[in-house]
């Protein structure tokens, strides 16, 4: 590895399964402290071992996005870092007629919320020093309609536009924010959709679903200084979509 991240510290959300844990392990081998943040103590654990294992250094967090109170004390408890990647979500498929205002709710304040105020925790002391780096996790769904994804697909697409907000307010201090946009991926939560997400990477020009350290690459990428005038976009990382045709 180049270890372009050395002497840096990287918190990402949502880092003890899929793609947050793959993320956690290419930033630590790039030579990053890692802060794993997770709700599990013990899956963080072992993301933590793991990485010391291989002779990288990280430390876990737990929090609960829910509460902007744990948000706040995972941001001071983070400390000062030089990269933050909003990775944690939540999705609960469901027609706008079947979703409560407690799961409208919880997915705003998981995955629109909680990147929100970290953001506005830790950019400015990135800004105050000149540098850092900001990569949030979106989906496909937040600009393609996704059956029954609506209320999933709408608080990702709120953070596509505070993507492009974030990196006009603190880009001129040296802070970049970006986004990468997955498609259909293999993790422990795609996981319980059994078939349909075989289905839907069938949809794709690669005609498969990626596996967690794909879509890592591209985070980690925007992450680190090859990206270094790359500000303000999003990734798009879905296998390829197929032209249209009139048959």
């Amino acid at each position: 590895m180049t270890q372009e991240l050395s002497e840096t510290t990287a918190l990402v959300t949502g880092a003890t399964a899929g793609i947050g844990r793959a993320v956690a392990l290419h930033l630590a081998s790039e030579g990053a402290t890692v802060v794993v943040h997770g709700r599990d103590a013990a899956r963080g654990a072992e993301v933590v071992d793991e990485i010391e294992a291989a002779g990288g250094s990280a430390r876990f967090v737990a929090a609960d996005l829910s509460d902007p109170a744990d948000v706040a004390r995972l941001a001071a408890e983070a400390g000062d870092g030089d990269v933050l990647v909003n990775n944690a979500g939540i999705y609960a498929f469901a027609s706008t007629l079947e979703t409560t205002v407690d799961v409208f709710d919880a997915h705003f304040a998981v995955n629109t919320r909680a990147p929100y105020l970290l953001v506005a925790a830790l950019a400015p002391g990135m800004a105050e020093r000149g540098r850092g780096s900001i990569v949030n996790v979106t989906t496909v769904a937040a600009t393609t309609p996704m059956a029954s994804g609506g209320v999933y697909g709408a608080s990702k697409a709120a953070i596509e536009l505070l993507t492009r907000t974030w990196a006009d307010e603190f880009g001129a201090a040296g802070v970049r924010v970006n986004a990468v946009s997955p498609g259909p991926v293999h993790t422990p939560g795609t996981s319980v959709m059994g078939d349909g997400i075989e289905a839907i990477g069938r949809t794709t020009i690669a005609q498969r679903v990626a596996e967690p350290e794909e879509i890592a690459e591209a985070i980690v990428f925007l992450a680190s200084p090859r990206a270094s005038y790359v500000n303000g976009t999003t990734l798009t990382v879905h296998g390829g979509a197929p032209a249209l045709t009139g048959a």
